[in-house]
């Protein structure tokens, strides 16, 4: 595999190495001794998956410590424009945000630490997306910033107005009026 560091200290690009032939193609999407080596420890706990259609914006969504989350994330049928924000108080990025487009094609995952809301937009059809989370679901600790706040300025390729967005995730505040759990 090859990581590669983004803007943002932390949150890596991970490129698996495919072997491609008649029949198809291979790859290895996680070996915990090569992730370790490159990247750092992390025991993964629980494997999640979500199937969306295009136009589809999930997040922006984090935990909050004690419960707090690191994620590897994929999109194994179609494509997403997946995000990572910055929400650690104290970080020289905060509020900064990076982005790639993940899809069948390209077998790109996307590592995000604890300390950032992250989010996707479906760019095709249909996307299924799966992610690995270092810690339990727990919804007493789930938080939120809004997708399409104008101080983060991320450019997502549907307009707010045609999104399809849950309700829970159109009540999340704006960044100014947030107070970040992340040191």
């Amino acid at each position: 595999m090859t990581v590669r560091k983004t803007d943002i200290e932390g949150v890596y690009i991970i490129e698996p190495k495919v072997f491609k032939d008649q029949r198809g193609y291979f790859f290895e999407s996680f070996s915990k001794r090569d992730f370790e080596k490159e990247i750092g420890p992390v025991e993964f706990v629980q494997d999640n998956e979500s199937c969306s259609t295009k136009g589809v914006l999930r997040g922006l969504h984090f935990q909050k410590p004690p419960y707090s989350q690191s994620k590897l994330v994929r999109c194994v049928v179609g494509k997403v424009l997946d995000v990572a924000v910055d929400l650690r108080e104290d970080s020289p990025t905060y509020g900064k945000y990076v982005s790639v487009e993940l899809s069948e094609e390209n077998h790109l995952q996307f590592f995000i630490p604890k300390g950032f809301a992250h989010g996707f937009e479906v760019l095709s059809d249909v996307a299924v997306f799966q992610y690995k989370c270092d810690e339990y679901y727990h919804p007493e600790s789930e938080g939120g910033v809004d997708p399409f706040d104008k101080d983060l300025n991320i450019v997502w390729h549907t307009k707010p107005e045609d999104a399809i967005v849950s309700e829970k995730d159109k009540k999340h505040p704006l960044l100014k009026d947030f107070k970040s759990p992340f040191k």
